[in-house]
Parts: structure tokens; C-alpha cells; sequence
């Protein structure tokens, strides 16, 4: 019985999800381990690189990174790209029982969601278009105006909107992260056609496409930075994943023809799972954050004994909590 490529996909997606979820519970486990001995890494400290724990999960993410671009070889990016969020589940889940972060009931929807809203995707994801050269994903490549968008945000609306509006900086990250995708995978079939006995090295496409990888690899770190350095991290994370996701299936639809010869049904079936995604990621994450700030907070009490105005220093300070002792308290 023959696989087909979007079977391969599917299995390499998810296989890539388990093992970025994974890793981020190893690589904090190790930290926990290292900070037990030597300076934590919030403080500056590097005594994770001589934990072994740590090292098995970047093991793990590499190994998962691998996976997902092998997956974008052979499945269209409607079908690999939303399945990402199945490593926040794993990752979410994992934490409940082994780093005892508790995963409460809106989270445990928010990971339903996800599942389902993965499922209908499943079902529904179109055959992949293979392309028979890099010179035809060149000439594929070329349609999409996405640099002239990015030019245009980099260079007008960056600079005088960049520190007030959150879209811009995380609209420059989704579209180059669209191109880096778009990238990978038009690499990906080079590769996969040169094993097949078609060399695509002599091709100057082929380098172009790498180049362009690197490019956009690191544009889009460095805007992505700038988001998290002026905005909240709870905001910056959905809202960018949601811009990420959706740009990177628009994008390669374009380009491949993923929706060619798909009925309007089956096309509004894989919207709405896609959406269901995209919720069920976006109320996991606020969740969580929201865990996180409110563990983060704390009150200070200030007693003492007198009248109020001896209490005028700390007043006004919101973090403390003023009790004036009567005669009655000794």
C-alpha cells in the first residue's frame, strides 16, 4: 500500500510537534537542575551548558525542526503549519504533571479546540502540487507581491509607527516568516528532486532560495525582538502567531495552487478549522500568561503602631497594604 505525500506530511507534523513540546520540558527541567549548583540563566548564569538534561532537549527541538521542514516537502503548508500548534499542547500538558504549572479548565479548552479545529484540517487539506523543477518554483515565487509589502512597512510605516502600532513589527515578522517558509520548501523539493536523480545544484535559483532563507531568518528575529523589547509578551504571542500562521498559508496558496480544484465546501471546511486553531492556540496562550502574571504578583503589608500620619511614606505606593494597629494590639 503506498503512503501518499500528505499522509507523510501529517506524520512528520506531528512527530515534529511532539518533540518541540517536549523539548522545552526537558530544557526546563535542566535549568531547574542547573540552578540547584550555579547562577541561574535569568541571572547571567551558564551553568545549564553542564547539564546533560538541557542538552538532550535541544537534542529534541533540532530533531523536531527537522522534521517539520522534511514535512513541508511533502504536505502543503494549510496542512503543517496550523498542526504547530499541537507542540503548545503537548508542551502545556506535559507541564501540568512533570513542572506541576497547573492547566486549568480554559486551557484544557483551549487545547480541545486545537485538537478539533487539527482533525477538520486533516480531513480536509489539499493534495500537495509538486513542482517538477526550482525553476518553476522560481517562476511561482515571482507572483506574490509579499517584499513589496514588506519594503513598504520597513521602510514608511516602521519608522513613524513602529512604537505605537504592535501590527507593524509583527506584520514585517509574519511576512518574512511567510517567505522563510515559502523558502524552506522550495529548498526542501530541491533537495528531494536532486535525491530523486534531478540535480538542482547547478541551478542558480536553488542558492537564491537559500539565501533568501537566511535573509528573512534573521530580519525576522530582529523585528521580532523589537516587538517583545516595546510591547507585552502576552499580546505580542498570539497576536503573532495568528499573523504567522495565517500569512504563511496565504502565501503558499498562492504560490503552489494548494486550493486548485477544491470545491468551496471543502475550502470553507478547512477555514473554519483553521480558525478553530488559531482559537483554541490563542485562549491556551492568554491562559497561561495570565497564570503567569497573576503568580507573579505580590502585596507587602505595612504595620504599625500610631496614627495615620505616620503612614504618609507609603501611602501612595499601590504594592503595600497599610494596617493602623490600635490601642488594642500590643
Amino acid at each position: 500500500m503506498r503512503v501518499s505525500d500528505n499522509t507523510r506530511g501529517l506524520i512528520l507534523a506531528v512527530i515534529s510537534s511532539a518533540f518541540i513540546g517536549s523539548s522545552f520540558i526537558l530544557k526546563k527541567l535542566g535549568l531547574r537542575r542547573a540552578a540547584a549548583y550555579g547562577a541561574r540563566a535569568g541571572l547571567g548564569g551558564y551553568a545549564y551548558l553542564l547539564e546533560p538534561l538541557w542538552w538532550i532537549g535541544m537534542t529534541t527541538m533540532l530533531f523536531g525542526e527537522a522534521a517539520n521542514f522534511i514535512a513541508y516537502v511533502f504536505a502543503p503548508a494549510v496542512l503543517v503549519t496550523p498542526l504547530g500548534a499541537l507542540s503548545i499542547i503537548i508542551s502545556a500538558v506535559l507541564s501540568h504533571f512533570l513542572l506541576e504549572e497547573r492547566l486549568q479548565k480554559m486551557g484544557i479548552l483551549g487545547c480541545i479546540s486545537c485538537i478539533v479545529g487539527s482533525v477538520v484540517i486533516v480531513i480536509h487539506a489539499p493534495q500537495e502540487h509538486s513542482p517538477g523543477s526550482v525553476e518553476e518554483i522560481w517562476i511561482l515565487a515571482t507572483q506574490p507581491a509579499t517584499l513589496a509589502i514588506v519594503l513598504a512597512l520597513i521602510l514608511h510605516f516602521e519608522p513613524r509607527y513602529g512604537q505605537t502600532n504592535i501590527l507593524v513589527y509583527l506584520s514585517i515578522c509574519s511576512l518574512m516568516g511567510s517567505l522563510t517558509i515559502v523558502s524552506i520548501k522550495a529548498i526542501g523539493v530541491a533537495i528531494k528532486l536532486t535525491l530523486e536523480g534531478i540535480s538542482q545544484i547547478a541551478y542558480p535559483q536553488t542558492w537564491f532560495f537559500v539565501a533568501v532563507a537566511v535573509i528573512c531568518i534573521v530580519t525576522q528575529l530582529n523585528y521580532l525582538n523589537k516587538a517583545l523589547d516595546t510591547f507585552n509578551t502576552a499580546m505580542v504571542s498570539p497576536i503573532y502567531y495568528v499573523m504567522f500562521t495565517t500569512m504563511t498559508i496565504v502565501a503558499s496558496g498562492i504560490m503552489f495552487k494548494d486550493w486548485y480544484g477544491q470545491s468551496l465546501s471543502t475550502i470553507a471546511s478547512e477555514l473554519c478549522g483553521f480558525i478553530t486553531v488559531l482559537s483554541g492556540t490563542m485562549l491556551l496562550q492568554l491562559t497561561r500568561e495570565h497564570e503567569v502574571n497573576a503568580s507573579a504578583a505580590s502585596i507587602s503589608w505595612h504595620v504599625c503602631k500610631g496614627n495615620i500620619e505616620s503612614l504618609k511614606d507609603v501611602e501612595n505606593n499601590d504594592h503595600f497594604v497599610a494596617l493602623l494597629a490600635s490601642e488594642y494590639v500590643k
